[in-house]
């Protein structure tokens, strides 16, 4: 498979880790708001078929006219299907559990892997003049994850302190590895995010200690708590910045955020030239 090129800007930002309850569409919601809160233009995909990420920006199944699934096995277009959520600046294509049939529809077709990456250099994207696309992704390996690294710049890796949580991220690098080789090798890692992060917790801090020391400075110094307000946040179709703006939570996600545009740099002209 021959690598398409991408454009510099927006930055399309995948968030994946095979392991399900790790945070990747929690990261996804409230990063995304505090990006917009920062002033950039977000667009959020939803490619999970259980569509948490949009349920909790405050879509129901159905308020969902054309999602995900079209955008990729009908070649929607995209002002049919990216729609203004309720925080400024931040814009959502849907997801829906048709997507759960996705892998056994693409198996025949040439091009499965660069579906996402072709819908995203449609020219319509230009006119939305996104900042950043976060992607969230479901929990597996599957067709729909490999488009999204396919179609992104870069992957960052919720972590959850818990047992077994490096293991998962292992197997996930071997993939990007292999994403790289046969799809995309600017393909790089945003960065790993420990998430669910208790101080009190002697596995949390070991967990913390084995991540640096394997992944170095890939591991964020901003740590996401285990926070009640990231938790019931969702149930109200909210972000946690939009629920409890002072909380622990949204803190660290902000903080995030910052981090991230940092990084990339405020000057969207700029960016793109690099």
């Amino acid at each position: 498979m021959a690598n398409q090129e991408k454009r510099v800007w927006p930055r399309i930002i995948t968030i994946a880790n095979q392991k399900g309850g790790v945070g990747k569409t929690t990261t996804t919601i409230n990063l995304a708001a505090a990006l917009a809160a920062l002033g950039h233009e977000v667009l959020v995909i939803d490619l999970d078929p259980q569509g948490n990420a949009s349920t909790g920006l405050g879509y129901l199944p159905e308020d969902r006219d054309k999602t995900t699934y079209d955008l990729l096995l009908d070649g929607a277009d995209l002002g049919d299907v990216i729609i203004q959520t309720d925080v400024t600046r931040l814009s959502l294509a849907p997801g829906t559990t048709d997507l759960s049939s996705a892998d056994m529809e693409l198996v025949a077709n040439e091009k499965r892997v660069f579906l996402l990456n072709d819908a995203l250099q449609q020219p319509k994207m230009e006119e939305f003049g996104f900042d950043f696309v976060l992607i969230d992704c479901p929990p597996s390996l599957n067709m729909l994850t490999v488009n999204a690294m396919v179609a992104s710049h870069s992957i960052l890796i919720p972590l959850q302190s818990e047992f077994f949580a490096l293991e998962g991220v292992s197997q996930l690098m071997l993939s990007i590895r292999e994403v790289r080789q046969a799809a995309n090798p600017d393909l790089r890692i945003e960065g790993v995010l420990l998430t669910m992060f208790d101080t009190r917790n002697n596995l949390a801090r070991q967990v913390e200690e084995d991540a640096r020391q394997n992944l170095g400075e890939l591991v964020y110094d901003i740590k996401i708590p285990r926070n009640v307000r990231i938790s019931e946040a969702p149930s109200f179709g909210q972000s946690v910045l939009q629920y409890d703006p002072g909380s622990k939570g949204a803190i660290a996600y902000k903080s995030l955020a910052s981090e991230i545009v940092r990084q990339h740099g405020l000057n969207r002209g700029q960016a793109a030239n690099e």
